[in-house]
C-alpha cells in the first residue's frame, strides 16, 4: 500500500502525518443532548454526553443498539434529521468553532472536508445512478479546488491506496458492480479524499463477511498510522475495539457510562454495564468459561432519565441507583484517566460516594 504523494493543495490543516500521536484535542464535546419528537413521545437520544479526541488517536465508541453511538456522532455534523430530531443543548468545539452552531455553508466545508464519515451500509450510502469516479471526484473538486483530471487522477490514487485493485476501472464502475468489501473500501476512500483531521466510521464492517472484516480494519490501520488522522471508531465488537482503539468510550442509555484507556479498561472494568459486555465475549485463554449475558432489556427512552438507567438490569444496584444519576467520575490514577458512572465500586465490593 503506498501513501498518496505530498501536495501543499491537498494537506490539511493542523494536521500531524506520519503517526506521531500528540496530546493536543481536536474535537471537544460537552454535554451533548439530542431529542426525538416523536408520534410515541420524545425520545431522549443523547443525554448530556462529553468526550473529547485527540490528535492521531483512534477512540473506540461501543455499546449495544440503542445506546446513542451513532446519534452522538451524526448529531457532531448535523446529520439527522431535522425534524423529528433536534439538538437542543451542548457544545461540539473543532477548530475554535462550534459545529453545533455552523451555518449550511460553513458546516458544508467540515463535511468531508475536514471531517470525513464512514456510514454503516455502504449500498445506501453510494449513488447506484453515478459511477465511483464520479462519486469520488466530488469531494475533491468541492472541497480542494481541483479540476476534474485532477481529480480523477487522485481518486484512482485513492483506491489503490485502500486496496482495491484495477483502481482505474474500477473508478468508471458503477456501485451494484463493486462487491460488499469493496464498496465498503470505496466509502473510506471517500472519506480520506480530502485528508480529513477526523474520520467517523459507523460500524463500518458489520455487514461484511469476516475475512473482508480484518481486511478493512487493516486497511484503516495502516491509514491511520501513515496519515496520522484521528478515528473515532463506532462498533458494538469488543474484539475489534480491544485491537485498533487507543480509548474506549462506553454507552448505554444515551450517556456515557465508563471511558479509560483500552488496556485498563479491559483489565478493570469498573461499571456493570461494561463487566457485563466482557463477559459476554468469548476467550481463547479462558476455556471452559461459561458466557454470562446481560438480564432484562434496554431502558425505553421515551421517559425522562431517572436515577441510573442501568439500575434495572444492574446485579449491584441498591436503593440510591433508583433516584440519583451518578456524574462521569475520574476513578484510581489520574494517569490512566479513567472515569466511570456509577455508584458503586466493584472492585472493593461497597458503595463509591458518602451519601
Amino acid at each position: 500500500m503506498k501513501l498518496l504523494p505530498s501536495c501543499d493543495a491537498y494537506a490539511p490543516l493542523g494536521s500531524t502525518l506520519g503517526g506521531n500521536l500528540i496530546s493536543e484535542s481536536v474535537l471537544e464535546v460537552s454535554d451533548l443532548t439530542t431529542r426525538f419528537n416523536t408520534q410515541d413521545g420524545v425520545v431522549h437520544a443523547v443525554n448530556g454526553v462529553s468526550f473529547e479526541l485527540r490528535a492521531g488517536e483512534f477512540l473506540g465508541v461501543v455499546g449495544e443498539s440503542g445506546s446513542g453511538k451513532s446519534v452522538t456522532m451524526m448529531s457532531l455534523l448535523k446529520l439527522i434529521p431535522m425534524p423529528p430530531g433536534d439538538i437542543v443543548g451542548g457544545e461540539a468545539m473543532f477548530e475554535g468553532a462550534d459545529l453545533l452552531h455552523l451555518g449550511r455553508e460553513a458546516l458544508r466545508k467540515v463535511r468531508g472536508g475536514k471531517i470525513g464519515f464512514i456510514f454503516q451500509d455502504p449500498m445506501t450510502s453510494l449513488n447506484p445512478v453515478l459511477t465511483i469516479g464520479k462519486q469520488l471526484s466530488e469531494p475533491l473538486i468541492l472541497h480542494r479546488n481541483a479540476s476534474k483530471r485532477e481529480a480523477i487522477e487522485r481518486g484512482t490514487e485513492l483506491l489503490d491506496l485502500v486496496g482495491i485493485p484495477d483502481a482505474a476501472q474500477r473508478m468508471k464502475a458503477y456501485p451494484h458492480e463493486l462487491s460488499g468489501g469493496m464498496r465498503q473500501r470505496v466509502m473510506i476512500a471517500m472519506a480520506l479524499a480530502c485528508e480529513p483531521q477526523v474520520i467517523i466510521a459507523d460500524e463500518p464492517t458489520t455487514a461484511l463477511d469476516v475475512t473482508i472484516q480484518a481486511q478493512i480494519i487493516e486497511t484503516v490501520r495502516e491509514l491511520r498510522e501513515k496519515l496520522g488522522t484521528a478515528v473515532i471508531w463506532i462498533t458494538h465488537d469488543l474484539g475489534v475495539v480491544a485491537g485498533l482503539a487507543d480509548r474506549v468510550i462506553v454507552m448505554y442509555g444515551g450517556e456515557i457510562v465508563e471511558q479509560a484507556p483500552v488496556n485498563h479498561l479491559y483489565a478493570h472494568p469498573s461499571h456493570p454495564y461494561t463487566q457485563g459486555l466482557l463477559e459476554s465475549v468469548p476467550r481463547l485463554d479462558q476455556k471452559g468459561l461459561e458466557l454470562t449475558s446481560i438480564p432484562g432489556q434496554p431502558p425505553s427512552l421515551t421517559a425522562e432519565p431517572v436515577g441510573c438507567s442501568f439500575a434495572p438490569r444492574c446485579k449491584y444496584a441498591f436503593d440510591r441507583c433508583l433516584t440519583d444519576n451518578p456524574t462521569l467520575t475520574e476513578i484510581g490514577d489520574p494517569v490512566n484517566e479513567h472515569l466511570v458512572k456509577c455508584w458503586w465500586n466493584i472492585a472493593e465490593g461497597k458503595e463509591r460516594y458518602e451519601r
